[in-house]
């Protein structure tokens, strides 16, 4: 086995590469290597028998423990955006990016054009969550509820964020909110995505995350995640947030707290993506609330 990570999926392999010979398609009961495509580095296991396995390379959840929280949550609070610097690998960018041909994993599909909401495309995952992202959502979701509630609490908001997601997701689905909101947004050239907030129901956690699956420079040019925030009677600000394939930007959702003369004051956020000029790019999102 090479030093390169490994990784074992809850779901076949790409149809791509289910049809090509010599041992790299997709067979149960046997684990496959496959190094001549897209998802080198990648295992392929019996659907059934699946589990997530990280080789030589920490987990999810503990490279989100080596981030530097205090300078996140100081530049979420001041600028309403922060990045954390390759939260996600080259090859796992690729197999995420990957997904995206395999209908079987989707809730739907959305053409932005039939709705004004730019030019481009995206996916809504279905239940079960492939296992990297459930495990990016419930892995970054406490420390996020943490600023979350210190929000709430400056803007003189009663709701109040549990500990874990599994305890905040139970609200949501009490209350009618049961579609998973994690998506695939695939962006050709010329594609954009019109400033917007993503909101599918009463409940809502104000931060989500964006993370890049693309490499700007080599696999598209343009498309940059562009933020802009309202100010009260003021002019909207916005802000380039500049990433790298794996990198990852956490940002408010729709509201956050500014610290003024008389105390802290509402700022309404909104954020999409620039023009691409050439190529192609992908990100994947992680929103935490689910949608009715």
């Amino acid at each position: 086995m090479p030093d390169s990570q490994l990784f074992a999926v809850k779901h076949r392999a790409p149809p791509e590469i289910q049809r090509q010979e010599a041992g790299c398609g997709y067979q149960p009961l046997r684990v496959v290597l496959c190094e001549k495509f897209p998802w080198q580095n990648l295992i392929f296991l019996e659907e059934d028998k699946m589990t997530m396995a990280l080789a030589n390379n920490p987990t999810i959840a503990s490279r989100w423990q080596q981030i530097d929280c205090t300078r996140a949550a100081r530049d979420l609070d001041m600028y309403g955006n922060a990045i954390v610097k390759g939260l996600l690998t080259p090859a796992e960018c690729r197999f995420l990016a990957g997904l995206y041909s395999d209908d079987a994993l989707f809730r739907s599909r959305v053409i932005m054009a039939r709705h004004g909401f730019g030019q481009g495309e995206y996916k809504y995952f279905r239940y079960p969550l492939p296992e990297i992202l459930a495990e990016l959502r419930t892995g970054l979701y406490p420390q996020l509820a943490e600023i979350a509630n210190r929000w709430n609490a400056a803007m003189n908001l009663g709701v109040r964020y549990p500990e874990q997601h599994e305890q905040f997701l139970r609200r949501c689905h009490e209350a009618g909110q049961t579609k998973p909101t994690p998506l695939l947004l695939q962006y050709k050239e010329g594609d954009y995505n019109c400033l917007h907030q993503d909101l599918y129901g009463e409940h809502v956690f104000p931060i989500q995350v964006a993370i890049l699956l693309s490499e700007p420079g080599r696999d598209f040019s343009g498309g940059e995640f562009v933020l802009a925030e309202q100010r009260p009677r003021m002019q909207s600000r916005p802000e380039v947030v500049p990433l790298r394939q794996g990198d990852a930007v956490a940002f408010a959702v729709h509201h956050r707290p500014m610290r003024g003369k008389s105390g802290a004051y509402r700022v309404n956020m909104r954020h999409g993506v620039s023009r691409v000029r050439s190529g192609g790019r992908y990100t994947v999102g992680i929103i935490f609330h689910d949608a009715q």
